[in-house]
């Protein structure tokens, strides 16, 4: 087949690998408008089960990127200035830079063209010159808006401001940390993904953002505000910034994921809330369940419809969860009063995809603290 692929991130990368491998006969070619060392944000995430996928997947891609992986099983809540802190919990972090690297190479090595710095602005055309056109080109996917009327997408700006920063504080497991200020409530998301760095995302409600003045305020201003904010929990380190720019979170959904010979991956497809981390994870799992459809079928609309089907569910289900992760955090102030135990537990239990009984399999100490605290299950 010819294989044209919008977007050169982890699922359209994954993807060409991945059917390359199957067929080595495949002319695949993927477009990408940043260059190779560009990208933005920090360090990404994948949990145990992603990476058993991977190295069934790829082993060669799998062993360069676990080889850079910081791995935990902690998560810890900071809250009041009391960390507690959750075992049980398998994760591993990369910088979303070298990720990309490791990728580009494994593309190259198996005879994928990368064209870099090239923007599409016409689609028809490419279509038609290929068997199967991806859209892989992230949250503002210009595939997707070429064909909206094929696709339907449905997108929800939330309310939340965020911010992506990194920092040379190394937090040793996601560490959720919450910050009561005059102007409102400030909540970071940090954990390190090399030897050096962290990832340090910080989420607040709109007024919260506003009482601050962060819409007058330079990006230095900004962040040392933040700095000021969460002056203990970086101790002495600067926040680093990496185009990073306060922004909404935006949820994607589609009603159709393909048509004839055109299927959207990844961010471009669906998104998921970054507080349960799995944007990358979502997106090459898309990656490999599109491939998988390609074995046990004869055609691109048959491998496309068997795609839609079989992977439509589990994102459903991944969004749900999410949500409810993603409303929680809109509302954090209205948890504040809760004791840090009993905010941990609200926490870990906040998605729906753990309960209680799961939690004490996975930290019976965690479990027997709060239980003792008094807390409600």
């Amino acid at each position: 087949m010819k294989i044209t692929i919008i977007g050169g991130g982890p699922a359209g990368m994954y993807f060409a690998i991945l059917m390359k491998k199957a067929n080595a006969a495949h002319d695949i070619t993927i477009y990408e408008r940043n260059g190779p060392h560009d990208t933005f944000g920090w360090g990404v995430v994948f949990s145990g089960r992603t990476l058993a996928n991977l190295r069934e997947g790829d082993e060669v891609s799998h062993a360069a990127i676990t080889r850079d992986f910081q791995a935990w099983d902690n998560v810890d809540v900071v809250h009041r200035d009391e960390k507690i802190t959750i075992h049980g919990n398998s994760f591993s972090g990369i910088a979303r830079l070298r990720l990309l690297n490791i990728l580009q190479a494994r593309c190259e090595q198996l005879g994928i063209a990368i064209k870099f710095h090239q923007e599409i602005s016409e689609i028809t055309q490419l279509r038609h010159e290929c068997d199967l056109l991806v859209g892989a080109d992230g949250v503002n996917s210009f595939l997707r808006q070429a064909f909206a009327a094929n696709f339907k997408p449905d997108l929800s700006v939330r309310p939340n401001k965020y911010i992506w920063y990194g920092t040379h504080q190394l937090f040793h497991g996601l560490t959720l940390t919450f910050r009561e200020t005059p102007a409102g409530v400030f909540a970071a998301h940090s954990y390190k993904f090399d030897k050096q760095t962290s990832t340090f995302i910080i989420e607040c409600d709109s007024q919260t953002w506003a009482n601050a003045g962060f819409q007058t305020m330079r990006d230095d201003e900004a962040r040392a505000y933040l700095e000021n904010v969460f002056a203990r929990d970086l101790n002495g380190h600067s926040l680093l910034s990496n185009n990073s720019k306060w922004i909404n979170f935006v949820l994607v959904k589609n009603a159709n994921w393909t048509f004839e010979n055109v299927v959207l991956l990844g961010d471009a497809l669906h998104t998921a809330h970054f507080s349960i981390g799995s944007g990358t994870k979502l997106a090459m799992e898309d990656a490999s369940a599109l491939a998988e459809s390609f074995k046990t079928t004869r055609t691109v609309p048959q491998a496309l419809q068997e795609f839609e089907t079989k992977r439509k569910p589990v994102i459903e289900d991944y969004q749900a969860a999410a949500g409810e992760s993603m409303l929680w955090f809109e509302n954090a102030k209205d948890f504040m009063h809760l004791s840090p135990i009993e905010l941990a537990y609200a926490l870990m239990t906040r998605s729906g995809r753990v309960d209680h009984e799961t939690l004490r399999r996975r930290d019976p100490a965690f479990i027997e603290a709060y239980e003792s605290a008094g807390g409600a299950v």
